[in-house]
């Protein structure tokens, strides 16, 4: 089903799901910040749906597409990150973790819908644009299940993170959510060491094995 795409066919079939996966992470935090007292973002009308409002030229656009062209193993990106602010909470800590998670559980539910095109579109393929949404579908299972697992990561800044240190005693929340401004150097570090894509292989494998069982999907 995959063929030889070239770098138009690519980018076009990797875009609208790279962008969206991205946004509605962020959008999710967001909803959940305001559900629980915080309406820094709503203020800021960064809750809308528009992907214009989210977008990093870097982190939504120029990582990810690199990834995706090198085949690289795994997906990283990221929006402007949705304001939040922790005091509106009346319980901090925990209100917080409910709101980082909020983003991984967006990317499987973006995930689970991207499995159902992809299930339908492949079922009626003849070809054309119908193939093309297909291939869409494939690429925003995937797109959704690499960010989700790679959020979960208990690495501050990322989600995981920031679910491990609201959850833990006091005194270890503070050890670990000391180690956030050196998060994403560790990550990069990972990265270029080839670590990354291993600690992530299984996860990765292990929930796009379930996505399929769940939606009865023969090929993920």
């Amino acid at each position: 089903m995959n063929g030889s795409l070239d770098f138009v066919q690519t980018f076009a079939i990797w875009a609208l799901p790279v962008v969206f996966a991205i946004t509605l992470h962020e959008v999710a935090h967001g909803w959940v910040a305001r559900w629980l007292g915080d309406d820094t973002a709503a203020r800021q009308r960064r809750l809308s749906l528009n992907p214009l409002r989210h977008i990093d030229p870097v982190g939504t656009i120029l990582v990810p597409g690199i990834l995706v062209l090198l085949h690289a193993g795994f997906l990283m990106g990221w929006a402007k990150p949705v304001p939040v602010d922790a005091r509106n909470f009346r319980k901090p800590l925990q209100d917080m973790a409910l709101v980082a998670v909020a983003g991984p559980l967006a990317n499987l539910a973006m995930a689970i819908a991207w499995g159902l095109v992809f299930k339908f579109a492949a079922a009626a393929d003849q070809g054309g644009a119908v193939h093309g949404l297909a291939l869409m579908g494939r690429a925003g299972l995937l797109i959704n299940v690499s960010l989700m697992v790679l959020n979960l990561l208990p690495l501050p800044p990322l989600d995981g993170g920031r679910v491990l240190v609201g959850v833990l005693p006091p005194r270890l929340a503070h050890r670990v959510a000391r180690l956030e401004p050196y998060g994403m150097l560790i990550l990069a570090v990972l990265a270029y060491e080839g670590l990354l894509g291993a600690i992530l292989y299984w996860p990765h494998r292990y929930s796009m094995a379930s996505i399929a069982q769940l939606l009865g999907l023969h090929s993920s």
